[in-house]
C-alpha cells in the first residue's frame, strides 16, 4: 500500500522538477538574448548602452509590460484578450472627455474610468464564460467597439489638458497632480512611471505565484477538466482574470496620457501585438497553465531594446516589423516544440 504512495509522490516531484526545469530554461535563454542583443547593438552603436538610452528603453517598456502583466493573467487561465490595446486608448480618451470636457475633478474622473474597465473586463468575461463564444471572438470584437467607442466620446478629437478647447479650463492643481503620476526627475529625466510598473510587476507576481487565486489560475489554465472535477469556480476566475486585464490596460493608458499629455482615438490600437508578444516571449504558454510577471517583464524590455536600437541604427520603419514578428513566431514555436516535448515524456 505505500508503495503506491511513494510512487505517486515521486511522480509528483519528478513533474514538479521539470516544470521548474522549463521554467528556469525559458527565464534563463530570455535573459541571455536580453543580453546578447544588447552587446550587439552596443558594438554596432556606441552610445547604446548609456544612461539617457538605457531611461528611454526603461520608459518605452513600461506600458506594453504593464498591459502585459494583466494579458498574463488571462493567457494563464487558458484564454486570450486582444482588446488590451483599445482598452488602453478607451481609458485615456475617457478620462479627457470626463475631465476636461465634463468638469468631473481628476481625483474622480480616474476611479470612473477604472469602472468602466471593470464592465469591459465582465462584459469579455461574461461572453467567453456564459454564452461560451470564443475569448478570441469576443476579444477581438472588443478590440473593435472600443476603438469605436474612442471615435464617439472623443468625436475624432485630440486633448491635451494644457490647452483644454474653447470655453473649457483645467485646475491647476488637478493638472499638477496628473502630471505627477509619471513625473520626469534627475538630469536624465527618469520617469515614475518606471516605478508603476515595477509596483504592478510585484502585485501581479504576488498574486500569480504567492496566492490562492494565481495557484487556481494556473490550475484552471493547465487542465479545466480537473478543475471541473475539482468543484474550482472556473467561470468566476475567469472573468476575474478578464476584468484585471482590462482595469490594467486602463491604468497603462492612464500614465501614459498622464506622460504625453494628449490623448488621440486611435490610441494603443498598435500596442495590441506588442503587448501579446512580450507575453508569450517571457514564457506563456498559449495553452494555458504557465506564465509569469518577470517573464513578462523580460519580454517587453527585450522588445523595448530592440525598439531602440533599431531606431538608432535608422534601418528604416519596415525592420521593427520584420523583428517583432521573428520573435513572435520564435517565441511560438518555441512553447510549441517545449509542450510536444513535455507530452512525450509524459507519454
Amino acid at each position: 500500500m505505500a508503495e503506491p504512495i511513494v510512487q505517486t509522490r515521486a511522480a509528483r516531484f519528478s513533474a514538479a522538477g521539470r516544470a521548474t526545469f522549463d521554467l528556469t530554461l525559458r527565464l534563463g535563454g530570455l535573459a541571455v538574448a536580453i543580453v546578447l542583443v544588447g552587446l550587439v547593438f552596443q558594438s554596432l552603436n556606441d552610445a547604446f548602452l548609456n544612461t539617457d538610452v538605457i531611461i528611454s528603453i526603461l520608459r518605452s517598456m513600461s506600458s506594453v509590460a504593464i498591459m502585459g502583466l494583466g494579458l498574463t493573467l488571462v493567457i494563464v487561465i487558458g484564454e486570450i484578450d486582444l482588446s488590451v490595446g483599445a482598452m488602453y486608448g478607451l481609458a485615456a480618451n475617457s478620462l479627457a472627455v470626463i475631465w476636461i470636457l465634463g468638469g468631473v475633478p481628476i481625483y474622480a474622473a480616474i476611479p470612473l474610468v477604472l469602472l468602466i474597465a471593470v464592465c469591459v473586463g465582465l462584459f469579455n468575461g461574461f461572453l467567453t464564460t456564459t454564452l461560451r463564444i470564443p475569448s478570441f471572438i469576443v476579444t477581438l470584437g472588443s478590440y473593435n467597439l472600443l476603438y469605436g467607442l474612442s471615435l464617439y466620446v472623443t468625436h475624432a478629437s485630440t486633448f491635451n489638458p494644457n490647452y483644454p478647447p474653447e470655453g473649457f479650463t483645467v485646475d491647476d492643481g488637478q493638472l499638477a497632480f496628473f502630471v505627477n503620476l509619471t513625473k520626469q526627475f534627475g538630469a536624465h529625466q527618469f520617469s515614475v512611471e518606471v516605478f508603476w510598473m515595477l509596483a504592478l510587476t510585484l502585485v501581479v507576481g504576488f498574486l500569480l505565484h504567492r496566492s490562492l487565486f494565481g495557484f487556481r489560475l494556473i490550475a484552471i489554465g493547465g487542465n479545466p477538466v480537473a478543475a471541473q472535477l475539482a468543484r474550482l469556480p472556473v467561470r468566476r476566475y475567469k472573468i476575474v482574470a478578464f476584468v484585471l486585464s482590462a482595469v490594467i490596460a486602463a491604468i497603462a493608458g492612464i500614465l501614459d496620457f498622464s506622460f504625453i499629455q494628449t490623448s488621440q482615438p486611435d490610441l494603443g490600437l498598435s500596442q495590441t501585438f506588442p503587448v501579446f508578444a512580450a507575453v508569450i516571449i517571457g514564457g506563456a504558454s498559449l495553452a494555458g497553465g504557465k506564465g509569469t510577471a518577470i517573464g513578462t517583464l523580460g519580454g517587453a524590455l527585450l522588445l523595448a531594446e530592440l525598439q531602440i536600437g533599431l531606431a538608432l541604427l535608422s534601418p528604416g520603419p519596415h525592420a521593427q516589423q520584420i523583428f517583432l514578428g521573428a520573435v513572435t513566431i520564435g517565441a511560438v514555436a518555441l512553447d510549441l516544440s517545449l509542450t510536444r516535448l513535455r507530452a512525450r515524456r509524459a507519454g
